[in-house]
């Protein structure tokens, strides 16, 4: 009876770790304890070297001890900056399978990603943005925890989870497919910088030639070693040479989604900016590469490069970013947004996207409640980290107004957001007369699915479906009864996802506003 009572116990305890790893509402506490008295020391040299080396240490996570863990340094600028200044709190990666390869740490997660909340002194812009993500793509789950290394309390982290096989499989029901990080290893191209390559632009999709050897530190393969290069590389030249072609090897609608994400919150740490970085591609069961975001710390204007001015924008240049950076200029540069947005369908539903961000998230005010909750939740754990970047002032000032944090001015969430809503929501392409979906019907009769809606105001409609999570996106057109009533219809059965598009003279209206993420299906 005792060895049942144990094992009823130990699988609630775990079950309670596991939601609690990534849940807003619960901070957890990770004690890392390595042999080496000189960890710090021996981590820096393996950060240096640029090859990824770990130490292995213990891991205890809320009680629960985990042997053996890979323990590394991570990130750029959050690494860099904070160690020339002596700082204490760096940025962590553990990998739990480093040396058994069945050990996962609570929710079967393998690897912990631990960042330092550097640029950020509201604490709040990782949680804030990856909340907002997930209305509309996939992306990771975001907390805080507490760190201990042998003994000594680091300090309050961001705790993200990373994008690997295990967030894939959970958002596509596929982990096998090709994988790539898009985000320069500067290590490896220094290594590499005598190949007679076209020159490029960071992990920018530019059609660098055939050769996998003018791509590789500028994209990271995460799948199986050695396959995907040929994949990645046909992907790009697509979009550069024939990106009239493109819909047949990517997501366009959750790279629309992500497009309209790094523009409304003015995420310049991503494709969008300067260094065209941290994002990730994974080739779904459909056969076609989907985008995941990444990174998120320096979103909400903390990050000021656009690529194309050669200084920092100005609080007002951020607070009115345009949507139609990089595409007005016809930057070739940056082919992901100059090629896709010159598709006309392709901008109206962008422009579409980019008007339901803004709705759903920030002219309702709801961002901000949310991340003045995440401060309530954290305010005692900020006030007592002995070793954060930015005063406890600076944490309470920068939700709603800039701060200073050395070496630039950080805008605050709030500051930023207040008019930056304003600007969109008096956005022409916003207002006039745009298209009203309203009572959407599908109904299955013999094979063949019949589908239709009133809308209002547009000037054409197309119906999006696909049978199953494993069949591309398919379009084709509605046709107008004169009434109001658009109608479709195709080959199909029950459980058929699908979604409308109403084009206007300005913009298209998905329905569900989600489109592709949140779909409707035949009952």
């Amino acid at each position: 009876m005792r060895k049942i009572l144990f094992l009823i116990c130990s699988f609630y305890c775990l079950q309670i770790n596991a939601q609690g790893l990534y849940d807003l509402e619960h901070i957890p506490e990770i004690r890392v304890t390595f042999v080496e008295n000189n960890w710090a020391e021996l981590l820096d040299k393996m950060k240096m070297s640029g090859k990824k080396k770990r130490l292995t240490a213990t891991v205890n996570i809320d009680g629960q001890i985990f042997n053996e863990v890979g323990v590394r340094y991570k990130g750029n600028s959050s690494y860099k900056n904070p160690r020339s200044k002596g700082k204490k709190k760096l940025p962590f990666n553990m990998k739990a399978s480093y040396k058994n390869k069945e050990q996962k740490f609570p929710g079967g997660y393998k690897t912990i990603k631990l960042s330092n909340v550097f640029q950020d002194a509201s604490y709040t812009r990782e949680v804030l943005s990856y909340k907002i993500a997930r209305k509309y793509m996939p992306a990771p789950l975001c907390n805080f925890a507490k760190l201990f290394v042998n003994g000594e309390y680091m300090g309050l982290y961001n705790n993200t989870q990373a994008v690997d096989k295990i967030l894939v499989e959970d958002a596509f029901g596929s982990s096998s497919g090709t994988f790539f990080k898009c985000d320069p290893e500067y290590d490896i191209l220094r290594e590499l910088e005598e190949r007679n390559c076209p020159k490029g632009d960071k992990a920018s999709m530019m059609y660098l030639g055939d050769s996998k050897e003018c791509y590789v530190g500028w994209y990271e393969l995460e799948s199986k070693k050695g396959e995907g290069w040929e994949e990645l590389i046909s992907l790009i030249k697509t979009l550069n040479k024939e990106p009239e072609k493109i819909e047949s090897m990517m997501n366009i609608d959750m790279l629309l989604w992500m497009h309209a994400f790094n523009n409304v919150l003015v995420n310049l740490d991503s494709y969008t900016g300067r260094l065209s970085h941290n994002y990730y591609i994974y080739k779904t069961p459909d056969g076609v590469f989907t985008p995941l975001v990444w990174d998120m710390n320096i979103s909400f204007g903390g990050f000021k490069y656009d690529g194309l001015k050669k200084g920092a924008l100005t609080k007002e240049e951020l607070q009115r970013f345009s949507m139609f950076a990089h595409y007005k200029t016809k930057n070739p540069k940056r082919p992901l947004i100059t090629n896709i947005l010159a598709n006309p369908l392709y901008r109206k539903i962008y422009v579409g996207h980019c008007k339901t961000i803004v709705e759903e998230n920030f002219a309702n005010g709801s961002y901000l409640e949310f991340a003045k909750k995440v401060q309530n939740i954290i305010d005692q754990e900020v006030l007592n980290d002995p070793n954060k970047l930015y005063s406890y002032e600076d944490f309470k000032k920068n939700l709603s107004k800039s701060v200073n944090i050395g070496f630039s001015d950080i805008i605050g969430v709030e500051e930023l957001m207040k008019k930056r809503t304003d600007y969109l929501t008096k956005h022409p392409l916003f207002n006039g007369i745009n298209p009203i979906i309203s009572d959407p019907f599908s109904n299955h009769a013999e094979g063949t699915v019949y589908f239709s809606a009133k809308i209002k105001d547009a000037t054409a409609a197309w119906l999006a479906y696909r049978n199953t999570d494993r069949d591309k996106w398919q379009r084709i057109p509605m046709d107008n009864d004169g009434t109001g009533e658009w109608r479709a219809s195709t080959d199909g059965s029950p459980g058929m996802q699908y979604y409308f598009i109403a084009e206007g003279k300005r913009l298209a209206i998905c329905d569900p506003p989600r489109s592709s993420f949140k779909p409707y299906q035949v009952k």
